[in-house]
């Protein structure tokens, strides 16, 4: 069987263009992809990337409704994708960086992780959707 490789993660969004200008400024994304509107669908999508080849698609319908949750553990509560996980180099620096200039919602402060080495914090991006970074002295 040929290698297998991890290509994009997509996010129903709210706001399109807003969720677009957070991510590229807040974690660097931003190479556009493809953009797609499909009118009879109601849906426009922006696939977004970086230098690293990182992918994250959002799509926009209106109409659709948010599933916030308190902490990564209640999203478990349905049997779906929890969080997007984004590995940083300094996790102390981007937690305070995307809480403090970028607006993010602190869910869960910079602890160690079970992984010898492994550090994880958790923030609400503007529309709620979780976002678990993860710092490794691996790197």
């Amino acid at each position: 069987m040929a290698a297998v490789r991890f290509h994009h993660i997509s996010l129903s969004v709210a706001d399109l263009t807003a969720q677009e200008a957070w991510y590229s400024s807040a974690f660097g994304l931003t190479h556009v992809d493809e953009r797609l509107e499909m009118p009879e669908a109601g849906v426009r999508t922006v696939v977004l990337s970086d230098a690293a080849d990182l992918r994250v698609e959002f799509v926009e319908r209106p109409g659709s409704s948010p599933a916030a949750y308190a902490d990564p553990f209640a999203a478990t509560v349905v049997q779906t994708f929890t969080h997007l996980a984004l590995q940083v180099p300094d996790l102390d620096a981007a937690f305070t960086r995307l809480t403090g200039e970028y607006g993010a919602a602190p869910v869960s402060s910079p602890a160690p992780g079970v992984t010898e080495g492994m550090r994880y914090a958790y923030i609400a991006d503007p529309e709620g959707n979780l976002v678990e970074l993860i710092e490794t002295s691996h790197d």
